[in-house]
This record gives structure tokens, C-alpha cells and sequence, in this order.
């Protein structure tokens, strides 16, 4: 390798280093190793340094072709070591504060949401529910209004039949109402029995089932 490649390797591998405290100091941020289980955080972290040195064999592809020299993890520690005495502290606040911007951004999205989105929804849907049950009311009472209608319609209709009827029951000679008094009595107790025995009935095939 030229100087020229020599010295830019050794910036670029310096600036990764920087680079790894970054990405260490935001990965420990977000993973919260107290609250997660030992093999998930076992398996986190063998992936996070897995794909950080891919990025760095990558990075060292770009500028030279990927050739390995010992003072290149020389250089990788010196640009991480430079970050934790230099930069750490100011890069932590930052990255707090961005956290926070994000988290107040998303809470105003959420609510903006609420807002625009679900409560419209909410509302239309309390009164698409409100207008289901009025109209269902006022199906019921155009109903029992029609059948009231008709009922006295038919009252109406009937009322010379009813006349007529009482009319030729008063002519009725007594000893003729009596017998179809009698016959109606009887036919009322007939069907009384007929009720108790199926009630008995009932009463006896509910027992038999248990």
C-alpha cells in the first residue's frame, strides 16, 4: 500500500472506532440489559458485533481492498478510546435528546391520530347506531300503529255483526242460553283438563330426563 492509503486507512479505521462507541453507547441505550432475559441478551450482542464487523471489513474493502495490518486495531482502539474521553458525554446528551424530540414527535402523531382518525370514526359510528335504533323504533311504531289501525278497522267493520248478534241473542228463548251457556262452560273446563294433563305431562318428562 501507498502512504497515502496507509494514512487513509488509518483515519477511516480511527473514525470506526469512533464509530463502535456510537453504535455501542446507542445499543446499550436501547437494549436495557436489566429488563431482558440472559439469552436474549447473549444472542443481541453476538449479533450486534457480528454485523459491526462486517461494517468495519467493509469499510476497510472501500479503502484498501480489505488487507489486515496490526496497527489498524491499534487504530480502531485509538479512535474508540478517542470517542469515550472526548466525545462520549456530548454524544449521550445528544442522543437523549433526540430520543426525546422522537418520542415527543410520536406522541404528537399518536394524539394528531386520536384526533383526525379514531374520534371522527368513534363519533360516526355512535351515530350510525343511534340512527339504526331510531329507525328501528320507528319501525315498531308504525307497526303497532297500522296493527292498532286495523284492529279498529275490523272493530269498526264488526260492530254491525257484534249489534246483530246481541240483537238475536236477546230473542233467544232463556232455556236455549242457558243450554249454550252450559256448553261453553263445559268446553272451557274440557280445555282446562286438556292444559293440566299436558302441564303433567311436561312435568313428568322433565323428571324422566334427569
Amino acid at each position: 500500500m501507498s502512504i497515502t492509503t496507509q494514512l487513509l486507512t488509518m483515519l477511516t479505521m480511527i473514525g470506526m472506532g469512533g464509530w463502535l462507541g456510537m453504535a455501542l453507547d446507542t445499543y446499550n441505550r436501547f437494549l436495557k440489559r436489566d429488563e431482558r432475559a440472559h439469552w436474549l441478551v447473549f444472542v443481541n450482542d453476538v449479533l450486534f458485533w457480528a454485523v459491526q464487523a462486517l461494517l468495519v471489513f467493509y469499510v476497510l474493502l472501500l479503502v484498501n481492498d480489505g488487507e489486515l495490518r496490526f496497527y489498524l486495531f491499534l487504530a480502531l482502539l485509538c479512535g474508540y478510546a478517542a470517542y469515550q474521553s472526548l466525545l462520549r458525554s456530548l454524544y449521550v446528551r445528544v442522543l437523549e435528546w433526540i430520543i426525546w424530540l422522537a418520542v415527543r414527535i410520536g406522541q404528537a402523531f399518536a394524539q394528531l391520530f386520536r384526533h383526525m382518525v379514531i374520534r371522527p370514526l368513534v363519533l360516526l359510528g355512535q351515530m350510525t347506531l343511534a340512527l339504526l335504533l331510531f329507525a328501528c323504533r320507528l319501525v315498531m311504531w308504525t307497526v303497532q300503529f297500522l296493527l292498532l289501525v286495523v284492529w279498529k278497522t275490523v272493530l269498526f267493520l264488526l260492530a254491525p255483526l257484534r249489534w246483530i248478534g246481541i240483537a238475536v241473542w236477546r230473542r233467544v228463548p232463556p232455556h236455549r242460553r242457558a243450554w249454550v251457556e252450559n256448553f261453553f262452560h263445559r268446553l272451557k273446563g274440557f280445555a282446562g283438563q286438556i292444559k293440566n294433563t299436558k302441564d303433567k305431562i311436561g312435568i313428568w318428562f322433565a323428571k324422566w330426563r334427569k
